[in-house]
C-alpha cells in the first residue's frame, strides 16, 4: 500500500547540499515526491511503501551531509498524490524566513584533489566548489538560499556547469555557487597600476611577490588579508609600520598540517579544531619562536588553507607559511569590498589579489583555544557564524545590540538565536558603520517586522549602541547591565535560563547599578528569577576614568592610592612614568576619579608594577602581558589576598608584588603568584556563596577569563562536586553580551 509523509527540516539545511541528498536516499529507498528550501527550513514530500518511507526517516538524521546541524525533524501523514518520481522543487517564498544560515565552508578533499588535476576542467580555477564545500554566509543576499539570492546571480552556469548541476548523480547537484573558468568569476593582480587577469598567472605572480618580500593584500571568503613571508623579519616590520601595529600578535597560515604541527604544540582538541569545517586561526604553544609575529606571547595563532585561492598560491611556491592579518588600520574593520580595499589599503600594500565574486558581508576569521576548560571562543566569525547558539522561547523577534567594545549583534527569530560574526570597536567610525550595516543585514535577510521587534541594550547611557538601539523602532526597548549579560550568555547556551548559579563576571568596564564602573562582580540567581549582585572586588579610585584602561601605571596609582608607606614607584626597579605620579594627586584630590571594582585595572596595575609601564597599543594588551609572563614560572605559593563578606580585597596581593621586586625577586614567578592569588580568592567566595545560597553551579564569564592560567587555576581548586559552566559558542568578552541580553529579552516576554 502506498503511503505519504511531509517533513520539516529545521536547523542549517539549506547551501550545505542537503536537497541533492534527500533527493539521493529517496531514489535509494524507490521513493517518490519532492524537496524544496522552504522559510522554515527544507520541506519534504516522499510517498512509497511504509516501510521505505521507515527507514528513510531513520536514514535522514543518520545520513545527512557534515555541514548540515539539523535542529528538528517534524513530520506527518498526508494522502498521497501519485507521483512517480522525486524532484527538487523551487524554493517558497511564503513566510518570514527562520531557517538556518550556514557558515562558510572549506573547500573540500574531493574539489582540492581537482584544483590541482591538470587534466580536470576546473584545475587552478580559484573558485571551485561543490554541494559539501564552499561560500555561503559570505555570498547569501535573500533567504530562501538559492543562487539569484547570492552574489554569483550575475555568472549564469554555462552548459557544462549546468548539467553537473541537474545531476543529482553529481556532487555539483544543486550547488548553487557552482562556476568553472569558462562561465565564473576569476582573480586579477593589480600591482603598480597594472593588471592581469587570468588565475595562473595572477596566483604565480602573487607566489613570487610574497618569495620576495612583498605584502600583499588577498581577497579572501569574508574579506582582505594582509599576507607576507612570516619568516622575513623586514617585511613584518615593515607591515608593522604600515599597518600601525606596533606589538600586536599576528596569526599565520601554515601549508598543511605537517606544517602547522612544527609550529604549535597541537593535543587533540587543537588539532581537531584547526582541521574542522570552521577552519578557525587556533591559538597554541609556540614550538618555534617565528620573528615579530607574536612578541611576548608563549602562543601562536595558526590557521590551515580553507579556500582554493590558498591551496593554489601554496601550490605555485608561496612561502610554506604566511603572515595573515584583517586588511585594515589599527582598529578598523577589514576590508571587503574591492573598491574600498584599493583605496583603504593604499600605502600598505604592495599589490592586491582582486577575486571577482562580491562578498555580501565582512566575516572575519574566528579565534579559538582548545585548553583546560574546553573550547573557547575569542572571536566569532568565519566557519561559525550565523549558525544558532541557543534557543530561546520567545513570542516576539528580539535584537540585542550587544557593548562598545569587540561588538556582536543577537537576532533572535522564532527561538533561534543568531549571533553576528565579530563587527569590533564602536569607537571607530568605520566599526560603527558595520554595527549598523550588520543589523540591517540580519534584519532584512530574516524580513523581521519592527512594529514586533524587541530591542535590547547595554545599561550604559552613553554608549554608542545604547544610543542607536533608543532610535531604533521596535515594540521595546529593554536596558540589561553588562556583568548579568555576561553570566546569562553562558545560561543561554546551556539552556537553563532558569538555573540558579553563582556567577563571576570579571572583565575590564560595566556600567554597574549604583551608576559607578564594574568589572569584578559576584552574582547569586538565575534569568528568570533575576541575578543579585551579592559581592565584588574591593572598589577603587580610578583616575582619568576611560584613560586609566589605556594607561596601566594610571589605574595602579588608584589602586595604590589607600596604601600606606610605598617606597617610590618612579625609581628603579619599578620604574612607573610621571603619569603615575600625576594620577596618584588626582585621586588623592578626588577630581575626574571614578570609583570602580574592575578586574581588568587590576590586572593592569599588577602589570605596571612588574615592568608594563608604557601605553598599552590593544585591549587587555597589559594583562596579556601579565599572563604570558606567568606561564615561565614554575607553579608557586599565592600571594596574600583578604576576603570580608562582601569584597575581595586585592591590597595586599599589589604590596606583596611591590615588596617582591624590592627583594630581588623573579618577576615571572611574581606573576605567577598573582595569578594563584586571583585564583584562590575567587574560588574561596565562590564556594562561601555556593553554600550560602545552596548552589553547586558556578558561572565565569568576562573578558578576563579568555586568561587560560587563570582559568585553569580557578579550576583546579574548585570542589570536584561543582558545576564549572564556562562560554562555549559565544566568547566569554564582549562579543558575548548580546546574547546575554537576548536571554533577558526572552524571559522579559514570559
Amino acid at each position: 500500500m502506498i503511503k505519504a509523509r511531509r517533513f520539516l527540516v529545521r536547523g542549517i539545511v539549506q547551501g550545505v547540499g542537503f536537497r541533492p541528498f534527500i533527493a539521493r536516499l529517496a531514489e535509494a529507498h524507490e521513493l517518490s515526491g519532492w524537496v524544496l528550501n522552504a522559510h522554515h527550513g527544507v520541506e519534504i514530500h516522499i510517498e512509497g511503501r511504509g516501510k521505505a518511507i521507515g527507514a528513510f526517516a531513520r536514514a535522514l538524521r543518520k545520513q545527512a551531509p557534515p555541514a548540515a546541524r539539523i535542529e528538528a525533524v517534524e513530520s506527518r501523514d498526508v494522502a498521497p498524490h501519485g507521483l512517480d518520481a522525486f524532484r527538487i522543487r523551487e524554493s517558497e517564498r511564503l513566510e518570514r524566513p527562520t531557517v538556518g544560515i550556514s557558515p562558510d565552508l572549506p573547500v573540500c578533499s574531493d574539489c582540492l584533489r581537482e584544483v590541482l588535476d591538470p587534466t580536470a576542467r576546473r584545475f587552478a580555477y580559484p573558485y571551485i566548489n561543490c554541494s559539501n564545500c564552499g561560500p555561503r554566509f559570505s555570498i547569501v543576499r535573500a533567504l530562501p538560499y538559492d543562487r539569484e539570492r547570492t552574489t554569483m546571480a550575475p555568472w549564469p552556469l554555462c552548459s557544462a556547469c549546468g548539467a553537473e548541476y541537474h545531476d543529482r548523480r553529481d556532487r555539483r547537484f544543486h550547488a548553487e555557487p557552482v562556476a568553472c573558468p569558462h562561465c565564473g568569476p576569476h582573480y586579477r593582480l593589480v600591482d603598480s597600476d597594472t593588471g592581469q587577469r587570468g588565475e595562473d598567472p595572477a596566483i604565480v605572480r602573487t607566489a613570487r611577490l610574497l618569495r620576495q618580500g612583498a605584502l600583499v593584500a588577498i581577497k579572501g571568503v569574508g574579506g582582505y588579508h594582509l599576507c607576507c613571508d612570516a619568516t622575513n623579519r623586514t617585511a613584518i616590520a615593515e607591515l608593522r609600520e604600515r599597518k600601525y601595529r606596533k606589538s600586536r600578535p599576528f596569526a599565520v597560515m601554515a601549508k598543511g598540517l605537517a606544517i602547522a604541527r612544527t609550529l604549535v604544540d597541537l593535543n587533540k582538541e587543537a588539532e581537531d579544531l584547526l582541521t574542522s569545517s570552521a577552519r578557525p586561526i587556533v591559538l597554541a604553544p609556540a614550538r618555534v619562536t617565528l620573528p615579530d609575529i607574536a612578541p611576548n606571547h608563549r602562543e601562536l595563532g595558526v590557521m590551515l588553507p580553507y579556500a582554493p585561492v590558498h591551496h593554489l598560491l601554496f601550490a605555485a611556491g608561496a612561502p610554506d607559511v604566511l603572515v595573515m592579518t584583517s586588511a585594515n588600520r589599527a582598529s578598523e574593520p577589514i576590508a571587503f569590498e574591492d573598491a574600498d580595499a584599493l583605496a583603504r589599503l593604499d600605502g600598505i600594500a604592495d599589490a592586491y589579489l582582486v577575486g571577482e565574486r562580491p562578498i555580501a558581508r565582512r566575516v572575519d576569521d574566528s579565534v579559538v583555544r582548545a585548553d583546560a576548560a574546553g573550547l573557547t571562543m575569542l572571536r566569532r566569525g568565519r566557519g561559525y557564524a550565523p549558525a544558532s547558539v541557543a534557543r530561546l522561547r520567545a513570542s516576539r523577534p528580539i535584537l540585542a545590540i550587544g557593548a562598545d567594545l569587540k561588538n556582536t549583534i543577537t537576532l533572535v527569530v522564532d527561538g533561534d538565536a543568531v549571533t553576528s560574526q565579530h563587527i569590533g570597536d564602536l569607537e571607530h567610525f568605520a566599526a560603527f558603520d558595520a554595527f549598523r550595516s550588520t543589523i540591517q543585514d540580519l534584519t532584512t535577510m530574516y524580513e523581521v517586522n519592527w512594529d514586533d521587534v524587541v530591542v535590547v541594550h547595554d545599561a550604559h547611557p552613553h554608549y554608542a549602541s545604547t544610543m542607536h538601539a533608543i532610535e531604533l523602532p521596535g515594540s521595546a526597548h529593554l536596558a540589561v547591565q553588562h556583568h548579568r549579560a555576561h553570566v546569562a550568555s553562558v545560561l543561554a547556551e546551556r539552556g537553563a535560563l532558569d538555573t540558579r548559579v553563582v556567577g563571576v563576571a570579571f572583565d575590564g568596564t560595566g556600567y554597574g547599578d549604583d551608576e559607578t564602573i564594574w568589572g569584578g562582580e559576584f552574582f547569586v540567581g538565575s534569568v528568570v528569577e533575576g541575578l543579585s549582585r551579592v559581592a565584588s572586588l574591593r572598589p577603587f579610585a580610578l583616575p582619568g576614568g576611560d584613560a586609566a584602561a589605556r594607561y596601566p601605571v594610571q589605574a595602579a596609582a588608584g589602586l595604590l592610592v589607600e596604601a600606606e608607606d610605598l617606597p617610590d614607584l618612579t625609581a628603579p626597579p619599578f620604574s612607573l612614568t610621571k603619569r603615575y605620579s600625576q594620577a596618584r594627586q588626582l585621586a588623592r584630590s578626588g577630581l575626574r576619579t571614578f570609583t570602580s571594582t574592575s578586574a581588568g585595572r587590576l590586572f593592569d596595575s599588577a602589570a605596571a608594577l612588574l615592568g608594563f609601564t608604557h601605553e598599552i597599543e590593544y585591549e587587555g594588551q597589559a594583562a596579556a602581558w601579565l599572563e604570558q609572563l606567568a606561564w615561565l614560572a614554575a607553579p608557586c605559593d599565592p600571594l596574600p589576598f583578604e576576603l570580608t563578606d562582601v569584597h575581595l580585597d586585592f591590597g595586599p596581593a599589589l604590596c606583596a608584588i611591590i615588596q617582591g621586586r624590592l627583594e630581588g625577586h623573579d618577576e615571572p614567578a611574581l606573576a605567577r603568584a598573582f595569578h594563584e592569588a586571583i585564583a584562590v580568592a575567587v574560588s574561596r567566595m565562590t564556594c562561601r556563596l555556593c553554600d550560602a545560597h545552596r548552589v553547586d553551579t558556578v558561572v565565569l564569564s568576562g573578558g578576563t577569563f579568555q586568561n587560560a592560567l587563570l582559568v585553569d587555576r580557578l579550576r583546579a581548586r574548585f570542589p570536584r562536586s561543582m558545576h564549572v559552566w564556562t562560554n562555549l559558542q559565544v566568547p566569554p568578552n564582549d562579543g558575548g553580551i548580546s546574547l546575554g541580553q537576548a536571554a533577558f529579552g526572552a524571559v522579559a516576554q514570559q
